[in-house]
């Protein structure tokens, strides 16, 4: 079973939708008895940083989630919910993350302007191609250069030892992270086709 967290900043519906076409069993929940008795854990995450952080501690969940992913549970945390894995972030602030993997969330507009790139919108929105590590089990199925969607102004940064993918937005933008069983995607599989599938059926055969 796999338990997508609920507190209150994720898009449950596609998530819930896209496991179910894959035949996963899933629960959302933001119940510490459902983490513990899941297989796998998925973090979900759109908005703000800040927000996102305090919404996250409120539930009661944050000891949980690092216990289980200490334990060697599976995790993904998707866009924000992966940005939330990060030590801190910069959004608007200095916020602190959960610390399971070692970086800093930085301004992709900021990073495109000190390399002198004006002609980049962000939001970084659309599909892009994904260049990966050949030997990590959550890119199993598909291959490289293969696109997926993506939609964010901030993304993670000091992270090479965690990196396991990149996409090309004028700087090199990190698509998706693992740190032992923790694992994150700036990306969103659920809205990234059969590509995106294909990543989540990686994940469930960990």
């Amino acid at each position: 079973m796999i338990a997508i967290i609920d507190y209150g900043v994720g898009n449950l519906f596609s998530l819930t939708a896209s496991f179910k076409y894959l035949g996963a069993d899933t629960v959302v929940t933001n119940k510490k008895e459902d983490i513990e008795r899941a297989d796998k854990i998925i973090l979900p995450g759109v908005g703000a940083f800040e927000d996102a952080m305090k919404k996250l501690e409120a539930t009661g969940l944050v000891e949980t989630i690092k216990e289980q992913t200490a334990a060697g549970k599976p995790l993904l945390g998707i866009c924000l919910g992966m940005q939330l894995l990060f030590e801190e972030s910069h959004e608007y602030g200095i916020h602190k993350g959960l610390g399971l993997i070692k970086g800093t969330i930085a301004s992709l507009d900021e990073d495109l302007k000190n390399a002198g790139i004006e002609n980049l919108k962000v939001p970084h929105i659309g599909w892009n191609a994904l260049r990966f590590q050949e030997e990590e089990p959550l890119f199993s199925k598909i291959k490289q250069g293969d696109c997926v969607y993506y939609v964010h102004s901030f993304y993670g940064t000091d992270c090479e030892a965690s990196t396991i993918a990149t996409s090309e937005y004028g700087v090199t933008v990190t698509g998706a992270v693992r740190s032992g069983s923790v694992y994150g995607t700036q990306f969103h599989p659920e809205k990234s086709g059969e590509v995106g599938l294909n990543i989540l059926r990686a994940f469930i055969a960990l």
